[in-house]
């Protein structure tokens, strides 16, 4: 079995700047169903940086991989914040390495002078709450795409 390239695709690698909320949205659904383990989590608070190494599902290759008959792809990205005054969480353990979590969406709240709180809404009632200076979000893929292991594609049950 060979793993999935990016020529397969004729792609190259996303990279995606947020700048306000519509862009946030495009990156919101690009990062919904990625998995991460808890110690993938980076805050560094002299240069105000939040980061994420998350196992991104690619649904922007799923109609592709739908036409071809191929099985679906996850690539690694990294999620990173900038201009992050402070960090909160709920229902995560940083340092637990077995501790996996997913993402279902990531959404933002505006204050005072473009200040605001930035929210990543995880599985299992998680959330991690960055209070950002200004909306700035960057999505880069990091390695090649590979295929999902579980070869399924992500399924929410929306009748709760």
């Amino acid at each position: 079995m060979q793993d999935a390239r990016f020529e397969d695709g004729g792609e190259s690698a996303l990279k995606l700047v947020a700048l306000d909320g519509e862009d946030l949205s495009v990156v919101s659904a690009l990062v919904q169903d990625a998995v991460f383990p808890a110690n993938e989590m980076s805050w560094n608070p002299s240069r105000r940086r939040f980061a994420l190494l998350l196992n991104r599902f690619r649904w922007e290759d799923k109609p592709a991989a739908d036409a071809r008959g191929r099985d679906v792809e996850r690539v690694q990205s990294v999620l990173s914040v900038s201009d992050v005054l402070k960090v909160q969480s709920q229902g995560v353990h940083k340092g637990d390495k077995d501790m996996i979590l997913s993402v279902l969406s990531l959404s933002f709240t505006p204050g005072e002078d473009g200040m605001g709180r930035l929210e990543l809404v995880l599985a299992g009632d998680g959330a991690i709450a960055l209070d950002v200076e200004a909306l700035d979000v960057t999505l880069q893929d990091v390695t090649r795409p590979y295929i999902a292991p579980s070869k399924h594609t992500p399924e929410h049950d929306l009748s709760e």
